[in-house]
């Protein structure tokens, strides 16, 4: 029988769980959360809602270009320095969203936030996966 104290995660696991888990769940949060908001925000631009579609577009188009990266950022960077940029990555770009005055500006801003998402989602569950014992 292992001794008890083997059984136990490492110290700060459940932080970690706690930081990847609230990643996550910003990361599904702005993936959809655009839209529920279009018409508003399309009136907001003086632009139609077709037109508005690209900021949700360039969000997801920023996901499928660099989740395939993520991987291999982590294991030349180590992962939770990827974690930890592409948290700020994802706050820099929101802060950009929310700053925006122009469908332009918001299109961009997305573009960034979706390149700090989508290095999010694969690297947070690394970074969980890794510091947690095997027998976990």
């Amino acid at each position: 029988m292992p001794a008890p104290h083997a059984l136990r995660p490492q110290p700060g696991y459940r932080a970690i769980a706690l930081i990847v888990a609230s990643a996550m769940f910003m990361e599904q949060l702005d993936a959809t959360i655009l839209a529920t908001a279009l018409p508003a925000m399309a009136r907001d631009f003086k632009v139609t809602a077709p037109h508005m579609s690209i900021a949700l577009t360039s969000y997801l188009l920023s996901l499928a270009v660099f989740i395939p990266a993520s991987g291999w950022a982590a294991d030349r960077f180590g992962s939770r320095t990827v974690f930890r940029t592409a948290i700020a990555v994802f706050t820099l770009g929101s802060l950009l969203c929310a700053q925006a005055e122009s469908l332009s500006f918001l299109v961009v801003a997305r573009l960034i936030q979706g390149m700090g998402g989508a290095m999010m989602i694969p690297v947070g569950r690394l970074v969980l996966l890794r510091s947690a014992s095997k027998a976990d």
